[in-house]
């Protein structure tokens, strides 16, 4: 009896998959809207402005703000509930996505209002992504997954609703106009709230932490420095935020900005943007799908150096000096690809070096960091453009980001990346060898067998 009631604990706590697999679904959900929204909003002020600088301001004006939920937002992520607060973020984003094409189509939109509410999205944005993303060890070990599979399945995902917002978001806007898909953006944000609210039911990870201390300004600056100082002082996460830091400001001035001049100027419009985010987003895809079935043969250092060095210079340069769809269409794709095996790595990463306590706050503190400059990556990219001309900006911002993708070749903290797996693969071949010198023993009676060594087990890493 106790037994079976063993078993069944065990199948309750380590097989049951749906609720991951409803989280997978929602983050897919909201991500796809906002690819409807990272196409409609730079395309609507471009056609209502015509100006490069303002698409800019308001690529700021979305971003600065995620960048202030996420300096503060750990803790109150822990105080409220991971649930609550996705459900909220989403419902919430969803209202002021919704507000924009109302205020249009009433003639009442004014581009401050178009601001004010990317802000109030961009400020809501960062908390719920991260309440998502911070469940997902507790979503994999209810679900029997390993950690580095379940954080490539959610990279996965993540990837592939990008790809499929983007593709349906450049027709829509060809076919109903830019407020009509930011209509649709707000309906997947209803959609993920619904989802979250379904799956995350009475999962412990997913409830508010009673606070060890009662609730106060004095304890919540206590957990928000705790949450800091943990990252400032792990060499390995700091390098990582200082480098994404600077990518992820010029990929934000390239989504934003560049491509969208880019594709009006030269491209042929709405339709060919979609496709060229869209041929990105399915190269992300497979690259995170294909980390998950064969990245753990790898030195996880040397493939994210080079998918980095493959993902970052050449879209620049082609877009720069290589007229027509084609040529760039190819090199977003296999650019895809490289930037797809990069989440997995950072997020597994994260996950080994962070216990479940701090997750919440240093989730935040990462998320800040590597978010900080994003909202000068836009207004920059704007200023370029209008200053020094598309070329001249496409080569300006490629060789700062090929630059920052050369810090994992150079400082030695880097290496910390494959310690871990190291220790893990060490530790594995130890209990093979307890093992079977367990079971070491002679089936005669004539005493137990002298145990033997096994032989080590190359390490997967080249």
């Amino acid at each position: 009896m106790a037994d079976d009631t063993g078993d069944r604990e065990r199948r309750g706590s380590s097989g049951d998959r749906r609720p991951l697999m409803l989280v997978l679904a929602a983050n897919t959900v909201s991500i796809a809207g906002n690819s409807l929204t990272l196409i409609a909003v730079p395309w609507f002020v471009l056609e209502t402005t015509g100006s490069a600088a303002k698409a800019g301001f308001v690529s700021f004006c979305a971003t600065l703000p995620v960048v202030v939920s996420a300096v503060i937002g750990g803790p109150v992520i822990d105080r409220v509930g991971r649930r609550r607060v996705s459900i909220a973020s989403d419902a919430l984003c969803g209202v002021a996505v919704a507000t924009i094409p109302v205020l249009h189509f009433t003639g009442l939109l004014r581009f401050w209002q178009l601001c004010a509410l990317m802000a109030f999205c961009g400020l809501l944005h960062a908390p719920g992504e991260t309440a998502r993303q911070v469940l997902v060890p507790a979503l994999a070990e209810r679900a029997g997954t390993t950690l580095s599979r379940a954080a490539s399945f959610y990279d996965g995902a993540s990837r592939g609703a990008r790809m499929l917002g983007a593709a349906v978001g450049g027709l829509l806007i060809a076919l109903l106009g830019p407020p009509s898909v930011l209509l649709l953006d707000a309906a997947t944000f209803a959609a993920s709230a619904l989802l979250i609210m379904a799956g995350l039911r009475g999962l412990p990870a997913a409830a508010p932490r009673k606070p060890v201390v009662p609730v106060s300004a004095r304890a919540y600056r206590a957990e928000l420095r705790e949450g800091y100082r943990f990252l400032l002082h792990h060499r390995l996460l700091l390098a990582i935020v200082l480098m994404v830091m600077v990518t992820n400001g010029l990929d934000q001035g390239l989504s934003s900005v560049l491509l969208p001049v880019h594709a009006e100027r030269h491209l042929g419009g709405s339709v060919q943007l979609g496709l060229l985010t869209a041929l990105f987003g399915g190269g992300a895809l497979v690259g995170a799908l294909l980390y998950g079935a064969v990245g753990d043969r790898f030195s996880r250092r040397t493939v994210f150096a080079v998918s980095f060095l493959v993902c970052g210079l050449p879209r620049f340069l082609i877009a720069a000096f290589v007229p027509g769809v084609s040529p760039l269409a190819v090199t977003m794709a296999a650019s895809g690809v490289a930037a797809g095996m990069l989440n997995p790595i950072l997020t597994t990463v994260t996950y080994e070096a962070v216990p479940d306590e701090l997750r919440s706050r240093v989730s935040g503190a990462l998320t800040a960091g590597v978010w900080v400059v994003m909202p000068l990556g836009g207004l920059a990219a704007g200023c370029l453009v209008e200053g020094v001309g598309l070329t001249a900006a496409f080569l300006v911002t490629g060789g700062v980001y090929f630059l920052a993708t050369l810090s994992p070749l150079v400082f030695p903290a880097w290496r910390g990346m494959d310690e871990r797996t190291a220790v893990e693969e060490r530790t594995a071949v130890d209990e093979r060898t307890a093992v079977e010198e367990r079971t070491a023993a002679p089936l005669s009676s004539a005493g137990p067998r002298r145990p033997t060594a096994a032989p080590a087990e190359p390490s997967r890493h080249p």
